[in-house]
């Protein structure tokens, strides 16, 4: 392949708009709860990971749609003003898509999502160009015609990859997700979305089914609980980092899986590379919006001020 990678990472999949409120608990049917603070922002799988990812010293770039409309506006200016390339962004005639995120003084989250035009990504709509460019590509949530279209080209260009298949798209068919698993380098996936995908409730033997299916390796993110690893030869499984308040858990799995490529983009080892996700993941939730990821100065020091690496 000629030519000199330009991007680091490349973050596929839905480009949304977050509006959050901040209750003190969620309200009953027929109740009303007092909003104590809100905001909006640009969300959604692909930017909460391109912009992760350039906080954290990579040069990102997004694949996504959005809408012609004030929202549309809104992500562009958010994405160019985090300074990630925004090239292969598509615009449709649909609305952009929105995501309520209501957070309770907990920390704990209720969301209500419209996909709108963000679901209308096509596999013609893919940039080529965008994907020969990079050195990873990582895909979430995203359906499984485009998806399979990215991992065409990510292949053709010998680009590495991972997969976040997010709530929905784990509860397809496991015939149907086989396609995408045994293509993907790196699986990345909550406990609950492994078990919808594979059908089986122990994470671990989960994680093995994904690698029998032809994966590298099998993250299991496991909120609270920390992660697990598995790759052929190698198992991990690290605690979650304490941290003190609980703000906003919106977005930490995707603050982890920039956090995870991050490291391996960077050399670390699979263990080293989960303990920095763990981290990222850890400082995000302290902090209201979803993509609100820290830098990579901040991870270091964190892990430092931990006493671990």
């Amino acid at each position: 392949m000629a030519g000199e990678k330009s991007f680091d990472l490349v973050a596929v999949g839905h480009a949304l708009v977050d509006i959050r409120l901040v209750v003190k608990d969620f309200p009953q049917p027929d109740q009303e709860s007092d909003v104590e603070k809100q905001t909006w922002g640009a969300g959604g799988s692909a930017v909460n990971v391109s912009i992760a990812g350039k906080r954290l010293g990579l040069k990102t770039s997004i694949i996504a749609k959005i809408g012609f409309d004030n929202f549309g506006r809104l992500i562009v200016d958010e994405l160019l003003r985090e300074g990630v390339d925004i090239s292969g962004l598509r615009i449709g005639l649909s609305p952009t898509g929105v995501t309520i995120v209501v957070i309770n003084s907990r920390g704990e989250i209720v969301m209500y999502g419209y996909k709108g035009v963000a679901e209308e990504l096509s596999p013609a709509e893919v940039s080529e160009y965008v994907i020969s460019r990079s050195k990873w590509v990582h895909i979430a949530s995203l359906n499984p015609e485009t998806t399979l279209r990215v991992l065409e080209l990510a292949e053709k260009h010998k680009v590495s990859t991972s997969w976040d298949p997010g709530r929905l798209l784990s509860r397809r068919p496991w015939a149907e997700l086989e396609k995408i698993v045994g293509r993907v380098n790196v699986v990345l996936a909550n406990e609950q979305e492994y078990r919808n995908m594979t059908g089986l409730s122990d994470y671990k033997q989960a994680a093995q089914k994904v690698l029998e299916a032809g994966a590298e390796m099998a993250v299991v993110k496991r909120g609270e609980k920390g992660a697990y690893l598995k790759s052929k030869g190698f198992e991990e499984e690290l605690p979650a980092y304490n941290v003190g308040e609980v703000v906003d858990t919106t977005g930490a799995g995707d603050a982890f899986a920039a956090g995870f490529i991050a490291g391996l983009l960077r050399g670390y080892s699979p263990r080293k590379a989960l303990s920095y996700a763990n981290a990222v993941a850890a400082l995000k939730i302290t902090r209201l919006g979803s993509h609100e990821a820290p830098s990579h100065e901040e991870v270091v020091d964190f892990i430092w001020e931990k006493g671990t690496a």
